[in-house]
């Protein structure tokens, strides 16, 4: 038998991960919204900011542990959370969350997971941090935060940067929802990867959003369900719903989305405890600016009050050494592990996390920084 390639970039899991699942589902996670220039910008923003090395310096050793929220990690780097990840490869979430206690970073679930909560967060509470989708019925929100509290989960992630439905136009033209509707051509595409049909059909086909079950009408099935949450999420969040979060939660508050820095003012005055500068990945809204321009303006407005972290855009260990020369205390990286789960398991979303620490202790090495902690604007580029 073959041995299978060695992975060694992010590329390398994106072009695994896109042999293996067919075309409807690979654009759900590569595509972003209308006509995808976010998506591009997310990643071009990273070329502006260009590493200036400082010489003769002793990195015999280097470090990029890491400590947020009282816990220390192994590197600056985590798994983002991830929609429906258990739809492209049955048992994601949990492989994430197994993913993350072997490479020693927190791993955020998402609140569309087709596991239940409870079971993933099992796995390593103290490292499994719950991404929460306000639902509009405000008692179903409620018994999440319950369920979430009493799973041992100790950070939540509140998102808000889609009240709206975002216009995913791939998903739109592709037919995809659960269930999944394509057109006749894609069908005949799927039949080019066997592999992910016999794996889907072997784990009982389309999947249950298991922790969104409960809410929906008794014995819904997996299309019924998904509607529900559909039902559900979305919704429209503001200021006032903030301060109910805070009041009902009394671990970690983390609020995902923010981008401009008197949105996070307002957040730190409300009493969260981070935040997670981000433009969702591209999958929001087409015309702004990249995640990793917006990060110094929040950082110089609450970096001393809150832990400030960013998402969006992340390909490459250089990357996350920019994000923390910029102020960002933490970085998070969804598409690269959830490539790695599609591609190969545990092992490939494992494989993605310790090919970022290796390229960031690389790129520390060689601009002279033998510690993670001491990164800051000097070296970069002025």
């Amino acid at each position: 038998m073959l041995s299978r390639p060695k992975l060694i970039s992010f590329s390398d899991l994106h072009r695994e991960a896109k042999k293996r699942l067919p075309k409807i589902l690979f654009d759900v996670i590569e595509s972003g919204v209308e006509n995808e220039h976010l998506l591009a910008r997310n990643e071009a923003a990273f070329k502006d900011h260009l590493l200036t090395p400082r010489l003769l310096v002793d990195v015999g050793v280097r470090t990029q542990q890491t400590t947020i929220f009282g816990k220390q990690y192994a590197a600056p780097i985590g798994i983002a959370p991830t929609g429906l990840a258990g739809m492209f490869r049955a048992g994601a979430e949990s492989m994430l969350a197994r993913a993350a206690v072997q490479t020693d970073v927190p791993f955020i679930l998402s609140g569309a997971c087709i596991e239940e909560l409870e079971k993933v967060s099992a796995i390593s509470p103290d490292r499994t941090w719950f991404q929460l989708y306000a639902a509009r019925d405000r008692a179903v929100t409620e018994d999440l935060l319950t369920r979430t509290r009493d799973a041992g989960i100790e950070t939540l992630v509140l998102t808000v940067d889609t009240p709206v439905l975002p216009k995913r136009e791939r998903d739109m033209r592709n037919g995809f929802g659960l269930p999944l509707k394509p057109p006749l051509p894609l069908m005949l595409e799927a039949l080019a990867h066997p592999a992910w049909i016999a794996h889907y059909l072997l784990n009982g086909g389309l999947p249950l959003m298991k922790t969104w079950a409960r809410y929906a009408p008794k014995d819904a099935g997996a299309g019924e369900v998904f509607t529900y949450f559909r039902s559900q999420s979305p919704s429209i969040q503001t200021w006032k719903d903030l301060d109910f979060f805070r009041s009902r939660w009394d671990g970690n508050l983390v609020l995902k989305g923010i981008q401009h820095p008197a949105d996070a003012i307002r957040a730190a005055e409300a009493g969260v405890d981070g935040v997670i500068v981000s433009n969702h990945g591209a999958k929001a809204m087409d015309q702004g600016p990249a995640a990793i321009t917006c990060l110094p303006a929040v950082v110089q407005a609450v970096g001393s009050r809150v832990v400030v972290m960013m998402d969006s855009g992340i390909r490459r260990g250089a990357d996350v050494v920019v994000a923390r020369c910029l102020g960002a205390q933490f970085v998070f990286s969804g598409r690269g592990p959830l490539y790695g789960v599609i591609a190969r398991g545990v092992e490939g979303a494992a494989s993605c996390i310790e090919i970022f620490k290796d390229e960031i202790d690389r790129t520390l090495g060689l601009i002279g920084c033998p510690d993670a902690r001491l990164l800051s604007t000097e070296y970069l580029s002025k």
